[in-house]
């Protein structure tokens, strides 16, 4: 029969939509023909497969052939569908048996030689084979990543060549073993720990608890005070992913043609402060994730806050919120995840020294008070709002740099240790609530989060007092609850509130 139907998968955000590559061929004047929404990369794979079959050793069909990539409304991109329009060409000329094609789906890209090249979204596609109950085949340099696919049989492979030869039953494809099995959950040897951290007690304590919790934080203070050194520990005392939660973080990489070694590590990210708003939560005219979904699961970092583009600062507004990030274009609307956790630097003014009484002897702050005033106006209220903890970074005092540098400053706790009570109130939140406390909406506050007398007293001075918005004292409850869970608290005390609103000022401030 002169008709031959393949099983392949698309890319649409981190889906992997399932495409039916239908090969016809017909009596007329020999050509090739692509229908079904193909861009450009798509067409032009009629003269990559071509050569790929003559240089495998088959004969390619001098006939009229038609292909059709449904459904036709779905867009097709990218040279992932040269391997299976090959196979399709292929049984539909009699050349491989098509009995067993409705087991298989196929991806990869072709050379002119007839090598497999591999592809983007690999990962995508690998659970969406598992799910359709079909063997994957795809190229031998995706599969490592399509291995993080527990449930999917998947066969790597080099060759054009080797497809065919499996197909025909001669030679058939090694499945590859391999399972997230060996992915370290931790690396306790990484160059990065909290030890590494002198003094800075009160920050330190911050980052515990938005560790907890999973509470967006503002470090802010002078330079050379050591906020980005904070910032970038925060992962070593963040729990390991979920296996769901890597496989999602995994496929987002596998869209840029990333793999994650570090599979159950949390995942961080430091945009420049020069990206734009599209780097940053993703786009294009074939949209693809940003640094917001690059960090999903993982601590996004954004030093010099105040020098990112104001409206690049309010895109990350709705999707602090949602934990997503939709993306519209003209033939489909996108969401990627993007339940970061925003971890944020700035100095208090454009040179630095804007309030520190330790070097005003040396560094006195230049700044007048207009542009003081412009400076922290960059970032808007309802931004600010949105973050927990706002966290002053002192500058160390000179003895505490003289001993660290002659090795007799004692190293604080190591990042293991706060890991541990880290893992134990995410512990608790998942068993009582099933997320953490930050993912709390207002409806789940008064059952979880109930207050007595006591503590809805002290929260109302404080809203009268400090002006602080509806958002703002929901946040405030929920940090009050990570630090009752740390504690081991089975309720929310005046303690735990005094601290939450000793950890949040800065919007007061600005």
């Amino acid at each position: 029969m002169s008709l031959a139907i393949v099983h392949t998968r698309a890319r649409l955000g981190i889906q992997a939509p399932a495409v039916t590559v239908e090969v016809h061929l017909s009596n007329g004047l020999p050509g090739l023909s692509i229908v079904g929404l193909p861009e450009a990369a798509v067409k032009e794979s009629k003269d990559r497969v071509r050569s790929a079959i003559i240089n495998s050793a088959f004969e390619f069909p001098a006939r009229r052939i038609t292909i059709n990539l449904a459904p036709a409304d779905l867009p097709k991109e990218g040279g992932r569908f040269d391997l299976p329009i090959a196979i399709g060409i292929l049984a539909a000329s009699g050349q491989i048996p098509q009995e067993p094609l409705d087991d298989y789906e196929f991806l990869g890209e072709l050379a002119l030689t007839g090598e497999i090249r591999p592809i983007k979204g690999a990962l995508s596609a690998a659970i969406a084979s598992g799910d359709a109950k079909r063997t994957l085949i795809i190229a031998a340099d995706n599969i490592t990543e399509a291995n993080l696919a527990e449930d999917t049989q998947t066969l790597p492979t080099h060759q054009l060549l080797s497809v065919c030869a499996h197909l025909h039953g001669q030679e058939l494809l090694a499945a590859s073993s391999a399972t997230t099995s060996n992915h370290p959950q931790h690396n306790e040897h990484s160059a990065l720990d909290f030890s590494d951290i002198y003094g800075q007690q009160h920050a330190k304590r911050a980052l515990e608890i938005a560790a907890a919790g999973g509470h967006n934080i503002l470090l802010y203070g002078s330079p050379g005070t050591g906020k980005t050194m904070l910032a970038s520990r925060l992962p070593t005392i963040m729990p390991p992913l979920t296996q769901h939660e890597a496989i999602e973080t995994a496929s987002i990489y596998s869209l840029n043609g990333e793999a994650r070694e570090a599979f159950h590590l949390p995942p961080f990210r430091a945009p420049h402060h020069t990206a734009s708003a599209v780097a940053l939560v993703g786009g294009g005219s074939s949209p693809k994730p940003g640094e917001i979904s690059l960090a999903n699961n993982g601590v996004l970092f954004l030093d010099e806050l105040p020098e990112f583009q104001r409206q690049v600062l309010e895109v990350l507004r709705e999707p602090m919120e949602s934990g997503e990030i939709r993306i519209s274009r003209a033939q489909a609307q996108l969401t990627f995840p993007a339940k970061f956790q925003m971890v944020a630097a700035m100095n208090p003014c454009p040179c630095g020294f804007f309030g520190d009484a330790a070097q005003e002897q040396v560094h006195a702050c230049r700044c007048t008070q207009e542009q003081v005033q412009r400076y922290r106006q960059k970032i808007s209220g309802p931004l600010l709002d949105r973050i927990d903890l706002h966290i002053a970074v002192n500058r160390p005092n000179a003895k505490t740099m003289t001993q660290q540098h002659q090795g007799k400053a004692a190293r604080g706790e190591v990042s293991a240790m706060v890991r541990a009570r880290v893992v134990s109130a995410r512990a608790r939140q998942q068993q009582r609530q099933s997320c953490n406390n930050a993912q709390l909406s207002g409806k789940q506050l008064g059952s979880i989060c109930p207050l007595e007398k006591p503590e809805l007293d002290l929260l109302e001075q404080a809203i009268n007092r400090l002006g602080l918005s509806t958002r703002a004292y929901h946040r405030i409850i929920k940090v009050a609850r990570t630090i009752a869970d740390l504690a081991d608290e089975a309720s929310i005390k005046q303690a735990h509130i005094a601290e939450a609103l000793a950890l949040r000022n800065l919007d007061r401030k600005l």
